[in-house]
């Protein structure tokens, strides 16, 4: 058998090519896992655990009913 059949050497060929091949798709990954840690701190540091919850204002109209 060696180092593994024909089959096992295509396989490890299509991972390699997808990882390595073509404009450079393990760096556009790094840069947007990068882009989404910052993002996630970003988010973090927006709203800090001690403030209060929000108020938030509904406004309704009484189209519904009509006095006669």
């Amino acid at each position: 058998m060696g180092i593994g059949s024909w089959w096992h050497w295509l396989i490890l060929l299509v991972v390699v090519l997808l990882l390595f091949g073509g404009r450079g798709k393990i760096p556009n990954l790094m840069k947007d896992l990068g882009q989404g840690i910052n993002a996630f701190k970003k988010g973090l540091k927006d709203e800090p655990e001690d403030a209060p919850p929000k108020q938030i204002e509904i406004k309704t109209t009484d189209a519904g009913s009509k006095k006669a």
